[in-house]
């Protein structure tokens, strides 16, 4: 990966971006992609980079990744100015007590412990009981709840105090992988799509989309405006690669072996060879899943909008997902950019996509 890919894939998941909370980060990717494309952002706070092809009857592609994450929102301060919150998304209960958080007030980011009695205190029946999340509460360090409201407000977002951060060979670690490493390929593909010598015979959308965690809301405000013919949704996947995972669940998935095309319901089964067959002719390296059903992405939502739209699903793996430590391959990112543009460049007529 070229350093001022990884910079800006820093900088990105850097940036605090909770479900309804995703300024920052949108302001990061929209900086990013104004030099090579058109932009816009609409009331909802999806980022569109579009960038004109040559041709006529030119399909219209949408690429999308979401740029929000888990994260917290505080709904209570106590007499003591402690901070009681609410989940924004898939929070796990299990890995929050004992955490370090920033709450993100209008002053600034504050730094926060999640408390949690020590075992020593805990009776031996109890140790073993999860703490549910309306029961953990966190402390900024005041005196009581009048120094709390100085500074903080119900509403204010949190997430967790964790950045990118290299481990061995080519893997990364950081909070909010799911999915701004998504967004970071949709502007990538932008990128690299505006550097080619020839305009593409298609129209690209590339969209980083809002909301997804709290109900794919973004992908669908968004597949409704750019009306797409072809959609490719570039999100996360439970890699198996790790001890406690059972591959029966999701399959043979790995670090560091490519993305992953899946096949089913939410697939156009044309796109989908398209995307595999490239694949084959570029040696990108793939892995493949089975989705019987519809998918709890931005894909799902796109594919049913307006008259419908042909639409495939190029995954990343992630081991680790909706905790802090989310751990994923760069190799795996610049695959997947490689992959899709590569595949845009043999789109043709939309008529092609109808299922024979």
């Amino acid at each position: 990966m070229r350093d001022e890919s990884f910079e800006f894939l820093q900088q990105l998941l850097a940036a605090p971006s909770p479900s309804g909370y995703e300024q920052p980060a949108q302001r990061i990717f929209r900086s990013y992609i104004e030099p090579f494309c058109q932009v816009a952002t609409d009331v909802i706070g999806n980022v569109f980079g579009m960038i004109q092809g040559e041709g006529k009857h030119r399909p219209r592609v949408m690429v999308v990744g979401h740029s929000d994450e888990i994260g917290l929102q505080v709904r209570y301060l106590d007499d003591n100015g402690f901070i009681y919150f609410a989940p924004i998304g898939g929070v796990d209960p299990h890995i929050t007590p004992g955490m370090r958080v920033h709450v993100h007030t209008a002053k600034g980011p504050l730094v926060g412990v999640i408390g949690k009695k020590p075992i020593h205190l805990i009776e031996p029946k109890e140790r073993d009981t999860v703490i549910k999340l309306e029961a953990q509460y966190i402390d900024i360090g005041v005196a009581n709840k009048k120094e709390a409201q100085e500074l903080v407000r119900v509403g204010d977002p949190i997430t967790f105090a964790y950045g990118l951060e290299r481990l061995l060979g080519d893997r990364v670690t950081s909070r909010g992988l799911d999915d701004k490493a998504g967004s970071f390929v949709v502007a990538e593909v932008l990128r690299r799509v505006a550097a080619l010598p020839i305009p593409l015979p298609i129209d690209l959308y590339g969209v980083s989309s809002v909301q997804e965690e709290v109900g794919l809301r973004g992908g669908t405000t968004s597949s409704y405006s750019v009306n797409p013919d072809v959609g490719i949704c570039v999100e996360v996947d439970f890699a198996t690669d790790q001890p406690d995972v059972d591959k029966k669940h999701n399959g043979e998935v790995g670090l560091g072996k490519g993305p992953i095309l899946p096949r089913g319901a939410n697939i156009n089964p044309v796109l989908f060879d398209l995307l595999s067959d490239t694949a084959t002719t570029e040696k990108i390296p793939v892995q493949y899943t089975g989705i019987a059903k519809a998918t709890g992405t931005d894909a799902n939502v796109m594919q049913i909008s307006r008259g419908g739209v042909a639409t495939a699903l190029v995954k990343l793996p992630l081991r680790y997902m909706h905790t802090p430590v989310e751990t994923m391959s760069l190799s795996d990112l610049d695959a997947a950019v490689e992959l899709i543009v590569a595949a845009l460049a043999r789109i043709g007529r939309k008529e092609e996509f109808i299922p024979a």
